[in-house]
C-alpha cells in the first residue's frame, strides 16, 4: 500500500518533535502486572511502531506515557524531563493521544470539536481557537467539513478530526492507539496516509498498530511486545526480514 498525503507537504507545516524515553516502565491493574520493566527510546522527529498480539500491553504503555493510567514503577522522560513529576493536564498538552474510537462530541461540529480544548484548556478566545481549528482541519484535508457534525462524516473523516484536535494543542509527541482498527477497510488508507505525512514533517510519534505494511514503510523503529515486555526492537527491515526471537517469528507467520 502506498501512503499518499491528503494535503501537500510544505515548509510551513514542519514540526519539531521532542525525544521520549521510557525507563523500566512497569504498570499494573490491581494485582495484575500488565507492563514489565519496559525501556525504550524514541528520538526526536522519528516514528516508532509497536506491534504484538492482543493483550501484550501495547495500549497500556501509551496510557502510561500519557498519564491516563499511573505507572507503578519506572519513569517516562519527555525532552529529558520526567512527566511523572508534572501535572497530568500539563503532560496531555505536550503528548497528544489519538484513540481507536474517535471520542468526538456528537452535538458539536468538527470545528467546535477541535476548538473546544483550545478554549477550555489553553483559555483562548473563541475567535483565536476557531482560527487554529480551521488551520488544523485544513491540514488534515477537512477544511470543507468544518461545519459538519460527526454523524455526517465518515469514520475516516471523524478520525482525522480527532487527529486535528490533538494537533491543535501543539504536542511535542503524538501517540496513536490502533487509530485505524475501528475503520472500514476502504477508509484505513486515508488515515494511514495522514499519519505518514506527520512522520515526514518531523512529528515524534509512538504508534500502536496492526498494520504491518505501515510499520515497515513508515517507522524508523519497530518494537515487538509480548506479555507486557519488549521482546525485540530495531529497524523495520531487521524485525520483519530477520527476526531473532522464536516468538516474533511465530507472530509474523500469523499476521503476514
Amino acid at each position: 500500500m502506498t501512503y499518499t498525503s491528503p494535503v501537500p507537504i510544505t515548509d510551513g507545516h514542519l514540526y519539531t518533535g521532542s525525544s521520549l524515553e521510557l525507563r523500566g516502565l512497569t504498570m499494573a491493574y490491581g494485582d495484575i502486572e500488565v507492563l514489565r520493566d519496559v525501556s525504550l527510546t524514541v528520538e526526536p522527529g522519528t516514528t516508532t511502531c509497536i506491534i504484538g498480539p492482543s493483550g501484550s500491553g501495547k495500549s497500556t504503555l501509551l496510557r502510561g506515557v500519557n498519564r491516563l493510567h499511573e505507572p507503578s514503577g519506572g519513569d517516562v522522560l519527555l525532552a529529558g524531563e520526567s512527566v511523572l513529576r508534572q501535572k497530568p493536564d500539563v503532560v496531555r498538552r505536550r503528548i497528544g493521544l489519538v484513540f481507536q474510537h474517535f471520542n468526538l462530541f456528537p452535538d458539536h461540529t468538527a470545528l467546535e470539536n477541535v476548538a473546544l480544548a483550545l478554549r477550555n484548556v489553553k483559555r483562548m478566545s473563541r475567535a483565536e481557537a476557531n482560527r487554529i481549528a480551521h488551520e488544523r482541519l485544513a491540514e488534515v484535508g477537512l477544511a470543507e467539513r468544518a461545519d459538519h457534525r460527526p454523524r455526517d462524516l465518515s469514520g475516516g473523516q471523524q478520525q482525522r478530526v480527532a487527529i486535528a484536535r490533538a494537533l491543535a494543542m501543539e504536542p511535542e509527541v503524538m501517540l496513536f492507539d490502533e487509530a485505524t482498527s475501528a475503520l472500514d477497510p476502504e477508509l484505513v488508507k486515508g488515515v494511514l496516509s495522514l499519519m505518514a505525512q506527520l512522520a515526514q514533517r518531523g512529528m515524534t510519534m509512538l504508534v500502536v498498530t496492526h498494520e504491518m505494511g505501515f510499520a515497515r514503510r513508515v517507522a524508523d523503529q519497530v518494537v515487538f511486545m509480548d506479555e507486557g515486555r519488549v521482546v525485540e526492537h530495531g529497524h523495520p527491515d531487521d524485525l520483519f526480514d530477520r527476526p531473532q526471537s522464536p516468538r516474533l517469528r511465530r507472530f509474523l507467520s500469523e499476521v503476514l
